[in-house]
């Protein structure tokens, strides 16, 4: 039973009889009841009130004597000024436990027949992935999970930024300093040596630059005339020109970044239906520039760059191709987003990366739009806020980033530390131990950097994130732990896991809290799929787990002496951890069945 749509059905009723207010159901808005006030669900009244003709708690009064005389599962009434505070009779909760227990996945939404391509990551090869990287990693993981939830098929895709003047930049540093070594030799992931030599380059720009300003040369002129700088340059225009050498080298060292990819991706669960890279799709999009420039969308200048003016749209003009001919980032993009329509044929395609693109999202598919592409209305930039630490921001090109490694790395050793002080591995053998710490040191990672919305800007603390306390993801994995114990305790004693409904006569507020949460769960599924947020599901598990703690705190499970509520107590544990699994993994965050 949707017990949302059910009441809406009743209250759209109560309106047309009492009111000759004529609204669908779909129409009306129910809300979670306030915890201070009774019941679960809250109707309000205000905006009715002009069409009814009376005050609102009148309405909210004369509706609930109305629902209460009409609507079976309805078992009571509050008004509290123009809300109605609606509380539903025990057996409906029960019964919903019961449908829970029957069916294996009733959280599952039906087959939408749409298909979803999801973009993550986007590295670039001249470093290794860092923090701000697994933010945008677990939230495009996130998301996959909970469109597939939700009902959608998913692929996840992503791009990498594989040429350009910064990928030249390491190339120059590895070949006037590398003297032949490699990752193998010095024993270093790849894609840290590679990086090594990125943030080596800038600070032999950076010195040459301050002794060119020293000999009187202005600043921005010696910004333009380093000459590592200029090697970088002459080294694109090699790559550009198919130079055999260059390529050689530009190959051998993204494969070493790939491979230190590879590794850190496995560390974290990531994995991509297919992978696209700039080097190839660089060029597509100057097909469209000529089909744009046809349709008159685009325009020329007298210097033959190629632009677009999105002045109407509230935006700016915008340069699509450069007078040489050779593309921008927009132009890419174009293309790229055109060769992915022809790939997968999707029905939403959703670009995951950071806020300092949101711009550029706009630009791109409001062009995409005036070009008639009609798979744009399905376009959608999951834009999200930057990583901070504690010492301030991160700049790859001074070496002052945080690798995902090195943060993944410390997390684990941090939840080994929290643990072993806490003394919660006592029952486990040291493989088992090192199997929690990283279940930990990850699910803590990934809880906190889901748990806030996207937009928003976080800034990191490893301590706080690990803590068993609080709104972290420790403290939900170790409920879900208490809740496995109590669930071998069932099977040892040979509890059942079943219950008759009709046989219990009343429920504690924890118990109908629990259930009514547990009933929440797809309604959550669906809100966090439709707003490609994470934190939904992740402050939706958080609540479920407290809720469940309280419940521990205030109701004896194995100490009940009537048997059938014992056993109703056990459903409701087995269900709750059930639901707390299921979230978590959605988040792509495991649970451990002991800690």
């Amino acid at each position: 039973m949707d017990i949302d749509q059910k009441l809406k059905i009743s209250l759209s009723k109560g309106l047309s009889d009492l009111y000759q207010v004529y609204l669908e159901p779909d129409q009306l808005v129910l809300q979670p009841t306030r915890k201070e006030f009774e019941g679960t669900h809250t109707f309000v009244t205000f905006p009715v009130a002009k069409q009814a003709k009376k005050s609102p708690p009148v309405i909210a009064e004369e509706l609930g004597e109305y629902l209460l005389e009409n609507e079976a599962i309805i078992a009571g009434f509050q008004v509290v000024k123009g809300f109605l505070n609606l509380t539903l009779k025990h057996l409906i909760w029960l019964e919903q436990l019961k449908v829970m227990e029957k069916q294996e996945k009733w959280w599952q939404a039906s087959d939408k027949n749409q298909l979803a391509v999801v973009e993550i990551a986007s590295p670039n090869t001249n470093k290794p992935l860092h923090l701000g990287h697994l933010r945008n990693i677990f939230l495009g993981f996130s998301v996959c999970n909970i469109l597939e939830a939700a009902g959608y098929q998913v692929r996840k895709v992503c791009i990498v930024n594989d040429r350009g003047i910064h990928i030249c930049k390491s190339m120059v540093a590895y070949q006037k300093f590398g003297n032949g070594d490699s990752p193998q030799n010095s024993n270093t992931k790849g894609d840290h040596f590679v990086g090594d030599y990125y943030v080596k380059f800038d600070q032999v720009y950076k010195q040459e630059v301050s002794q060119l300003v020293e000999s009187g040369v202005a600043p921005a002129e010696a910004s333009r005339e380093a000459a590592i700088l200029k090697e970088a340059q002459t080294l694109l225009k090699s790559w550009e020109a198919n130079d055999e050498d260059t390529l050689a080298l530009w190959q051998k060292m993204n494969q070493w970044v790939y491979d230190g990819f590879s590794q850190t991706y496995a560390q974290v669960g990531a994995h991509f239906d297919k992978i696209y890279y700039e080097s190839d799709t660089y060029v597509l999009g100057k097909d469209i520039v000529q089909e744009g420039l046809k349709q008159g969308v685009f325009y020329k200048k007298d210097d033959q760059s190629v632009w677009v003016d999105l002045t109407d749209e509230g935006l700016d003009e915008k340069l699509i191709l450069r007078a040489d001919g050779t593309s921008v980032y927009i132009t890419q993009d174009l293309g790229t987003a055109d060769l992915r329509y022809q790939d997968f044929k999707f029905d939403q395609s959703v670009y995951v990366v950071g806020n300092e693109q949101d711009y550029h999202f706009q630009v791109l598919i409001k062009i995409l739009k005036k070009l008639g592409r009609s798979y744009a209305d399905g376009m959608y930039h999951l834009s999200y806020g930057m990583v901070d630490l504690p010492g301030g921001k991160m700049k790859s090109r001074e070496g002052t980033v945080v690798d995902a490694d090195h943060i993944v790395e410390e997390m684990i050793n941090t939840a080994e530390t929290h643990t072993t002080e806490l003394g919660k591995i006592e029952a486990l053998d040291r493989e088992e131990a090192q199997a929690l710490y990283k279940i930990l040191g990850l699910g803590a990672l990934k809880y906190f950097l889901t748990k806030v919305d996207p937009r928003k800007r976080i800034l990191f603390n490893p301590e706080e994130s690990i803590a068993f306390q609080g709104d972290t993801g420790p403290f939900i994995q170790y409920t879900h732990a208490r809740i496995s114990a109590i669930l071998r305790k069932a099977d040892a004693m040979g509890l059942p896991l079943d219950f008759s409904p009709q046989k219990i006569n009343t429920l504690h507020s924890s118990e109908q809290g629990l259930i009514y949460l547990l009933t929440e769960f797809p309604h959550k599924i669906e809100t966090a799929a439709a707003d490609y947020a994470p934190s939904v599901i992740a402050q939706y598990v958080f609540e479920l787990a407290k809720e469940y703690n309280r419940f521990y705190a205030e109701v004896s499970i194995f100490s009940e002496p009537e048997p059938n509520t014992r056993q109703f107590r056990v459903v409701l544990s087995q269900q709750t951890a059930k639901v707390i699994r299921k979230g978590m993994n959605l988040l792509g965050i495991d649970v451990p069945e002991r800690m």
